[in-house]
């Protein structure tokens, strides 16, 4: 018995050192694990562009495609509605389209496909002499999108007013969430807002939120696509304009596109998020970096809003505002012109024109002024600036150098063959980042009338990520 058992231990040690044996030699001989590639993006030519004005009865509306496509392409301009009406066709890249609207016209969908979709670009802006909407105003039609932010006063100062449209064939539920001076405003009335299909809602935020001074909107989509607008009016002729939407929230906020000269500058600021902080604000000038004496920081509590008057640190000087802080934050800043009867403006944060920026409409005139304010906070940029004129032939581009953390001013000369204009801003090889914006005013007799806009990324490219093959897309 005792040698059986010796035997079988035996064995059983003869089986393991054979096993291991067959698992060294495998493990020896196995074939190498090939690496994951790195993830790559890849550049494409957009190829189908739609955006929406919100509310054009009055207004003068702007579009161009720049030059460049390729092969065929078609664009068209319709009206927001169940059966929308086709109102006009762009059939001309590089050439400014305009059409002065009537009073209570539908919201228009501009749209682009194949070659007249890259870059397409639209806006609507309005002048008014007198009465309680004087002034000059303009905004960028807008992408029908998931979020949108807007950053500026709050309805206890001004009359601010939503634009909700669905351009889609399926419905949207939207869901708008207002942060103030004392914290987010929770509420049912801007929760699960159906909109259907070919509609636009016009929300009054003083509906929602009736008493912040200062505030940031957010309009998020639970289901479908809206493009989102928003319109200040201060009341009793104070001047009216548009909030340009403003950059995800971040840790690093550029204000870009501040004109120079008299008037209020006042910063909003925002944190959305369930923490306090402290933001430092810089100002960024044709002479460089400075911390503005009294205005280096600002308190922004959790979930609320903001403003500080930053009039005397710029000094009147074109400039763009840069803050950072420890938590993602959004902000705006409000402009006031000079003269008897004010006028304002507003500008927000914004992102880096790295793949160029378009503007759709720019005001020629004797009294008019176009310009571009431009900013490279980190190396120095290099932009081409190509004019396109809504008739005769383009003029040669002007390459625009702007020195490392500086701002610069660029006056926009209309093309000789007269009329309003579109001009294109493109960054060129080995161009720092750059954040630029675009300043229209007038000089009135009773008071300077004046629009601003932060420059956006042109719709010419998307960066797509490349497919590859993995099981991991069926893993739990």
């Amino acid at each position: 018995m005792r040698a059986l058992i010796e035997n079988r231990f035996g064995f059983l040690a003869l089986v393991l050192i054979a096993l291991g044996a067959l698992f060294g030699v495998a493990f020896a001989t196995r074939p190498g694990v090939a690496a994951a590639p790195p993830a790559t993006t890849r550049k494409v030519a957009v190829e189908s562009v739609s955006t929406v004005c919100p509310a054009p009865g009055g207004a003068r509306v702007n579009a161009v495609v720049p030059p460049g496509g390729k092969g065929a392409g078609r664009a068209t301009v319709t009206e927001v509605k169940a059966k929308g009406v086709t109102v006009a066709q762009l059939d001309r890249p590089g050439v400014l389209w305009q059409r002065d609207v009537a009073e209570k016209s539908a919201p228009l969908e501009i749209a682009g496909a194949g070659a007249m979709a890259a870059g397409l670009e639209a806006s609507q802006t309005t002048r008014e002499d007198g009465g309680a909407a004087r002034g000059l105003a303009d905004v960028r039609c807008a992408e029908p999108g998931s979020s949108a932010w807007f950053v500026g006063p709050g309805p206890a100062a001004a009359d601010v007013v939503l634009y909700l449209t669905n351009a889609d064939a399926a419905e949207a539920i939207v869901s708008v969430m207002v942060y103030s001076g004392e914290g987010p405003v929770v509420g049912d009335t801007g929760d699960g807002i159906m909109i259907e299909p070919g509609r636009q809602r016009v929300l009054r935020v003083k509906d929602i939120a009736p008493s912040p001074l200062v505030m940031a909107v957010e309009v998020r989509t639970i289901s479908g696509r809206v493009a989102a607008a928003a319109r200040v009016a201060l009341g009793k002729g104070k001047g009216v304009d548009w909030l340009p939407a403003s950059a995800a929230p971040a840790t690093r906020v550029v204000v870009p596109g501040i004109p120079g000269g008299g008037g209020l500058r006042e910063l909003y600021v925002a944190a959305p998020g369930d923490d306090d902080t402290v933001v430092q604000i810089k100002a960024l000038t044709a002479d460089g970096f400075y911390a503005m004496k009294n205005r280096e920081s600002v308190e922004v509590a959790a979930g609320s809003a903001a403003s500080l008057d930053v009039s005397t640190g710029i000094a009147g000087q074109p400039s763009a505002i840069v803050l950072t802080a420890n938590v993602p934050i959004v902000a705006g800043l409000k402009v006031t012109g000079t003269g008897a009867k004010q006028d304002i403006a507003f500008s927000a944060g914004a992102v880096p024109i790295d793949i160029g920026s378009v503007v759709a409409g720019n005001r020629a005139g004797k009294k008019n002024s176009s310009r571009l304010i431009l900013s490279a906070p980190g190396a120095a940029g290099r932009v081409r600036v190509q004019t396109l004129p809504q008739r005769g032939a383009a003029p040669p581009p002007v390459d625009v150098a702007i020195p490392a953390s500086r701002t610069k001013e660029v006056k926009l000369v209309p093309p000789a063959g007269g009329g309003d204009f579109s001009v294109m801003v493109l960054p060129q090889p080995g161009s720092g980042p750059v954040y630029g914006g675009r300043v229209l005013d007038e000089q009135a007799g009773d008071g300077l009338l004046l629009t601003t806009a932060p420059l956006s990324l042109a719709r010419t490219w998307a960066l797509v990520p490349e497919i590859t093959e993995t099981p991991a897309v069926v893993l739990p």
